[in-house]
């Protein structure tokens, strides 16, 4: 098993004509190794045109009736990608991953406004993530295939680089990853630390979690308490900014500290205190994963 994406997940990409659809579009059918996962793209007034033996639909609708896509990427420019997430969320689509970076704020609070107000049932990652990658079945977002290999670990992380960090190491240790979730980071995004947790608890592939977070928010120490209470295999985590001055956004959107809260030394101690281990050395989070397995 593993969590969100398999190969039988029929992915469209919003956004196939762009330099960046395109590319990544190509690499995540390439890893599919034959598998038909990649099968529709949308762009508006292009319908009818293809890419590597893709067909290209004019809207969601049109591509979700025609191929039985379930899942969209998008790679739309920023000015549009709001209005991208909501024509997938509108055509009910079990999962919309969003790569795009930069997507104004006050376009994302009046998505997840009515998301929430719609009761959607639709997942969304993202914006400003790397995407989601099950190792050896598929790959929908940026990051790179090659690094990956199947295995028990799971990682969610709010960096993307961080994220083939971890992974990095825990090749090098001979672990390979059940799943590999990037939330992103901006500071209105869609699944948090705590709602992939939940995935990889309940999924019996998962033995052991590496949390990958940043300064900002509350929302390592929310997933914490939660690991705390009701998680049934080992977590250990990192926080990026230990660093960071004061008051100073660092990378990321989201990555701000507010009210002195959201500091990278508050987190980890949450995180301690609810019997994750941590270190503050992102060199040393694969060998601080593989001494908490059983």
């Amino acid at each position: 098993m593993s969590i969100l994406i398999d190969n039988n997940t029929r992915v469209m990409t919003q956004g196939i004509t762009g330099k960046t659809g395109m590319f990544h579009t190509k690499t995540g059918k390439e890893y599919a190794n034959g598998k038909n996962c990649y099968v529709a793209g949308v762009t508006p007034k292009k319908g009818g045109q293809s890419y590597e033996g893709i067909p290209i639909f004019n809207s969601v609708r049109e591509a979700k009736d025609a191929t039985g896509a379930n899942v969209s990427v998008i790679y739309v420019p920023p000015p549009f990608a709001a209005a991208a997430i909501e024509e997938a969320v509108d055509a009910d689509l079990d999962l919309v991953i969003c790569i795009t970076e930069g997507i104004p704020v006050r376009d994302m609070v009046r998505l997840k406004d009515k998301m929430q107000k719609n009761a959607s049932r639709t997942i969304l990652i993202g914006p400003n993530c790397p995407g989601v990658i099950t190792p050896d079945e598929i790959k929908i977002g940026i990051m790179p295939g090659h690094i990956h290999k199947k295995g028990p670990i799971g990682v969610v992380s709010r960096s993307g680089t961080l994220t083939y960090e971890a992974v990095g190491q825990l090749m090098e240790l001979g672990l390979g990853q059940s799943s590999c979730v990037g939330i992103g980071g901006d500071p209105v995004n869609g699944l948090k630390h705590i709602d992939v947790m939940k995935m990889f608890n309940d999924d019996p592939q998962t033995e052991a979690v590496i949390m990958v977070g940043e300064i900002g928010g509350s929302n390592e120490e929310e997933c914490a308490r939660w690991v705390k209470a009701n998680m049934k295999k080992p977590v250990v985590g990192f926080i990026a900014g230990v660093t960071a001055p004061p008051g100073k956004r660092m990378g990321h959107a989201g990555a701000i500290i507010s009210g002195g809260k959201g500091t990278a030394e508050e987190k980890l101690a949450v995180m301690e205190e609810c019997g994750i281990r941590t270190t503050k050395n992102p060199a040393e989070m694969g060998k601080l994963l593989k001494s908490v397995l059983k």
